[in-house]
């Protein structure tokens, strides 16, 4: 096991999952910096982490890590301890600095993405099209597994209570930008700001309704409209390769100069 120090860019962080083999942890992925190729960092005990480690999204971190005996070429695995923040990159000059890294590394499809998912590419970027927003109830998943986890979480940390489901399942749907063959895809959204949003907002909005169409007013008309040049991140399930996730959005204003042809809107 040989430890390497990577620079990184976070983009993205999943919902937290408890494990009896790992606890607690959350599936974050983002940039290398040195060589601008994507990288997830797994696993992270977020809750556990020192307040200083404690990383937002577009924060740089240095951490070491090592290549983890998943096949996708993009998964490492963290010494969690050695986690550093470096910077920050906020939005400013319609986040600039993030598009110096992040644009470099988008596909031209998503299409393109699942052909190269089976050589093991695991993550990446891409402009969708006639995206649409959706949610459904969710089914209970795993429910004694996750009990258990938590219990053994419990054993030697009285003070961590679990982190609950989210009761809904939230979806894009769309189409891959430029691409007229695209059958259209729906994915999955586990992007951990919506979930946190889901628990924090459903003590300000009274109506389960209202609250659902609260959070598509962020993550679809703050996102994915025409206003919007926006970008999915996505990335796959470890045992199966060909179901992928959106783990985020990527969504600058578009610039009076830019000319993008046909527009998300949907």
């Amino acid at each position: 096991m040989k430890l390497k120090t990577k620079t990184v860019l976070i983009t993205v962080k999943a919902y937290p999952n408890p494990s009896k083999k790992h606890g607690e942890t959350v599936c974050c992925a983002g940039i290398d910096m040195d060589i601008l190729q994507w990288i997830r960092l797994y696993p992270i005990p977020f809750r556990d982490l020192d307040q200083s480690q404690k990383f937002k999204k577009y924060n740089i971190i240095k951490v070491k890590c090592y290549k983890s005996t998943d096949k996708r070429i993009e998964s490492y695995k963290v010494d969690s301890g050695t986690i550093e923040i470096l910077d920050h990159l906020n939005s400013s000059k319609n986040w600039a600095r993030r598009k110096e890294i992040v644009l470099p590394t988008v596909s031209s499809s998503f299409c393109g993405i699942l052909k190269n998912a089976p050589q093991n590419r695991s993550l990446g970027a891409f402009k969708p099209s006639n995206v649409s927003f959706a949610w459904k109830k969710s089914p209970v998943k795993d429910s004694k597994k996750r009990e258990a986890s938590y219990a053994q979480l419990s054993f030697f940390n009285n003070s961590k209570k679990a982190i609950e489901q989210i009761p809904f399942d939230f979806y894009y749907e769309f189409k891959c930008y430029g691409l007229p063959e695209c059958p259209g895809h729906k994915l999955l959204i586990v992007d951990w700001e919506l979930g946190q949003s889901y628990r924090s907002w459903r003590h300000i909005y009274k109506t389960q309704q209202l609250l659902l169409e609260k959070i598509k007013e962020k993550w679809f008309y703050r996102m994915c409209t025409c206003k919007y040049d926006t970008y999915f991140f996505v990335g796959n399930q470890r045992r199966f390769v060909n179901q992928f996730m959106v783990l985020g959005v990527f969504y600058p204003q578009k610039q009076f100069n830019e000319n993008h042809g046909t527009s998300n809107a949907v």
